[in-house]
């Protein structure tokens, strides 16, 4: 479309995070956020030793080279199995690319991924940020609608990697696949 927003028509599986349901999602998607653009200022949170702490997704990019990841949920299967566990494997070679900071980004509340991280030995490998209302997987249009599973309004699986504030790589896998997010396919793309 000539607005630069992408209209995809998914029937959106959740077997991969919800494993007992068998019936398909389906959905329009629309994308908003593409290579070139700059990240929209919206607020995220992480945990501290003072507990959870707002922070602007502008500020978290601003100045650094920074890959991010997110998945439809903490503790969720393939997301616990093999995407996070993924990047934390990889980290420093990701680092090494002059990458400066890894961040996983999920639809949970900051203390989920705090336990999420702490479960899985994320320690200063993977910053955990919890985007809880979904702001910001709606402003960069990849915000996935589970409600029908009771789940809420999640984000889709992908990857980015933004430098400065602007998105140079965007790979957003297909319904239910786990293809193009992983850390071994954004390494390789560094």
């Amino acid at each position: 479309m000539a607005d630069g927003k992408y209209a995809f028509f998914n029937s959106h599986s959740c077997s991969r995070i919800y494993p007992q349901s068998v019936e398909t999602v389906t959905q329009e998607t629309t994308v908003t956020i593409k290579v070139g653009d700059k990240i929209p200022a919206v607020k995220l949170a992480h945990m501290t030793a003072d507990g959870p702490k707002d922070i602007r997704s502008d500020e978290l990019f601003l100045g650094k080279k920074v890959v991010v990841f997110a998945l439809p949920g903490a503790f969720t299967p393939t997301c616990s199995a093999a995407h996070l566990p993924g990047y934390i494997e990889k980290a420093d070679q990701i680092l090494a690319k002059g990458v400066d900071a890894i961040v996983c980004l999920s639809v949970n509340d900051a203390y989920v991924m705090d336990a999420w991280g702490k479960q899985h030995n994320a320690g200063d490998k993977v910053l955990m940020i919890a985007d809880g209302n979904a702001d910001f997987a709606r402003a960069v249009g990849l915000d996935l609608d589970l409600k029908k599973r009771r789940m809420g309004v999640r984000s889709q699986r992908y990857a980015m990697v933004v430098e400065d504030g602007v998105v140079t790589l965007l790979n957003v896998e297909a319904p239910a696949k786990f293809e193009v997010s992983d850390a071994e396919t954004i390494l390789n793309s560094l």
